[in-house]
């Protein structure tokens, strides 16, 4: 079977599959990792907070982005927030997004309920006895979490958000049901293309594994550097 395999289109599309579609896809990746890891801390810390109201906010927020399939928010968001957006601003249109910011602005949020448990994990790790010795000194809630928690929580979870990371990557193929071209749907286009599916998809498996091992044994790697040994 292997004898009728052709993997010379492979050869001849990498400069499409690596410069276009690769490129999308790391690019998606690190955006959408650095508003997800922000707005999750914000929300660990809004759930940590105690405040009534903006607890039950955050709960409700994470709990429903964690409840969802990530292709549901997907559609959702671009088909039905420019006609929300519309009705809110009083226009007979709908207001046009674009698949790119959809796609951004869907996987930052999503992603964010995900990093936001981490950081509550993270911001729990924190001997107490830290927090109280900041109040002693006079800061307050925002100071306490800003100047002494998060930097120990995000050395403490530095390998845990990396390995949601990984997650985002491989999640950000899904982008194909908004005909984006990513790495996945440039191995797509390529293989209906040429008639070269199998070949295609094969390489496409072998690229997503070879990055995701490697960097899952960097982020084990560094989990063994970073440990506090108490």
């Amino acid at each position: 079977m292997l004898s009728n395999f052709d993997f010379s289109v492979v050869l001849t599309s990498l400069p499409y599959l690596f410069g276009t579609g690769m490129v999308f896809t790391l690019s998606l990746t690190a955006m959408a990792a650095a508003g997800g890891v922000v707005l999750g801390t914000l929300l660990a810390m809004a759930r940590l907070s105690g405040i009534p109201g903006l607890w039950h906010v955050a709960k409700g927020y994470v709990e429903l982005c964690r409840s969802l399939p990530l292709v549901l928010v997907i559609f959702w968001f671009y088909f039905l927030v420019p006609y929300i957006g519309a009705y809110v601003v009083g226009s007979k249109t709908p207001i046009q997004v674009g698949a790119f910011p959809s796609a951004l602005i869907t996987f930052t949020a999503f992603e964010a309920a995900y990093f936001a448990e981490i950081m509550r994990a993270g911001i729990q790790s924190i001997p107490k006895g830290q927090t109280a010795a900041a109040q002693a000194l006079g800061m307050n809630y925002w100071q306490t979490m800003s100047n002494v928690v998060l930097p120990q929580a995000f050395r403490n979870m530095l390998p845990l958000l990396l390995t949601q990371t990984i997650v985002l990557f491989q999640d950000t193929s899904l982008v194909y049901v908004l005909s984006l071209t990513d790495f996945m749907g440039a191995a797509s286009k390529v293989a209906q293309r040429d008639g070269r599916l199998v070949e295609m998809y094969i390489f496409a498996a072998l690229v997503y594994f070879a990055i995701c091992f490697t960097a899952s044994f960097l982020v084990r790697r560094l989990q063994r550097r970073v440990a506090i040994i108490r």
